[in-house]
């Protein structure tokens, strides 16, 4: 098959597991909470700091697709209901707080395929990230790899929302058929890219079932190691 010349890739459950790098980076940040300021983390455990950071994304859609502004939003809440009221101004605890959670959440697993298709991928294509999350390409170690990074919050929106495939179409600077985009999420990623007009190619390594509620299924691969 002909390979364009640009390729797009996502990152959460494409290039590592999320839900552990996830669940270790709640845990890292309530346990610094209960050391370093044991009033915010009082009463609370992971569940319940996740179900407030569904009630901010509930009570500002607008941010809804921003994951760091939902956990900034939901830090500050924590802090001042604990009686940290300056926290309301963006002090510094909620500032240091985010950054306990950011690192631990860019300390990532890669999938055993990923780092050695980044490399071939990288020899002889333009790669690009488009992610829904707030994952770092330098502190996960793989932005010399990349070109360009679209998130849902540089975006304004998340997939699949055609906001975040035109700003790949407007960094990368070329047209939707110059560009292959690879995800493990069907609708996200597959129905998404291709409503954009670019070719779609669903990463399933668990042989999942493909919604038929979502038309023709795309080329579909169970390892980055079979791209090309």
């Amino acid at each position: 098959m002909s390979a364009p010349p640009v390729i797009s890739l996502d990152l959460d459950d494409t290039l590592w597991p999320v839900a552990p790098v996830l669940a270790a980076a709640e845990a890292a940040l309530l346990a610094w909470l209960a050391e370093r300021h044991p009033r915010a983390a009082a009463g609370h455990d992971i569940e319940s700091m996740r179900r407030l950071r569904a009630d901010i994304a509930a009570r500002f859609p607008e941010s809804s697709h921003d994951m760091t502004f939902l956990r900034q939003r939901a830090l500050m809440e924590q802090f001042v209901a604990a009686g940290y009221a300056a926290q309301r101004e963006g002090g510094s605890a909620a500032a240091e707080a985010m950054e306990v959670f950011l690192l631990e959440r860019n300390r990532v697993c890669f999938y055993p395929d990923a780092l050695p298709a980044l490399e071939r991928l990288h020899a002889g294509h333009r790669l690009f990230a488009v992610s829904n999350g707030n994952a770092d390409l330098a502190l996960c170690g793989i932005a010399r790899l990349f070109e360009g990074h679209v998130t849902a919050a540089n975006a304004g929106a998340a997939k699949p929302d055609a906001r975040i495939y035109a700003e790949l179409l407007r960094i990368s600077g070329v047209p939707p058929h110059q560009i292959m985009h690879i995800g493990d999420d069907p609708l996200a990623d597959v129905v998404g890219a291709r409503r954009a007009g670019i070719e779609a190619v669903w990463l399933n390594r668990d042989q999942r079932p493909w919604p038929a509620a979502l038309g023709a299924a795309p080329r579909t691969i169970s390892s980055l190691a079979e791209i090309f």
